[in-house]
C-alpha cells in the first residue's frame, strides 16, 4: 500500500532530522529481517519488480535480524560514543 510506504519514508526522515538537529550526520538505517521484508514487498509492489532495498531517503539499508519489525537510523561514525541512534516501529 502506498500508505505504509509513504509512513516509513517519513519516519526515517523525520528520525534522520532528528539526529541532524542534535550534530549528527545519519548515514544508515538498520532495518529488522521483517521490517525489510515488509518495506521490500511495499517498494515492489509500487514500483514492480522485484528488487532488493538498498537504500532509504539516501541512507543505506542493513538488515540486523534481531530488530524484528523495527528499524533505527543512525550516525555509524558517533555510534560508540554518543545517543546517535533513533528508534521507530515499521510493521503495523
Amino acid at each position: 500500500m502506498r500508505g505504509d510506504l509513504i509512513r516509513i519514508l517519513s519516519s526515517v526522515e523525520e528520525k534522520a532530522n532528528e539526529l541532524k538537529l542534535e550534530g549528527f550526520e545519519p548515514d544508515v538505517v538498520l532495518v529488522g529481517k521483517e521490517a525489510y521484508e515488509f518495506i521490500k514487498e511495499q517498494v515492489n509492489e509500487e514500483f514492480g519488480g522485484e528488487e532488493e532495498v538498498l537504500e532509504l531517503s539516501g541512507l543505506k539499508v542493513r538488515i540486523l535480524e534481531e530488530l524484528g519489525g523495527d528499524a533505527v537510523v543512525i550516525d555509524t561514525e558517533a555510534l560508540g560514543y554518543a545517543p546517535a541512534a533513533r528508534r521507530f516501529r515499521v510493521v503495523p
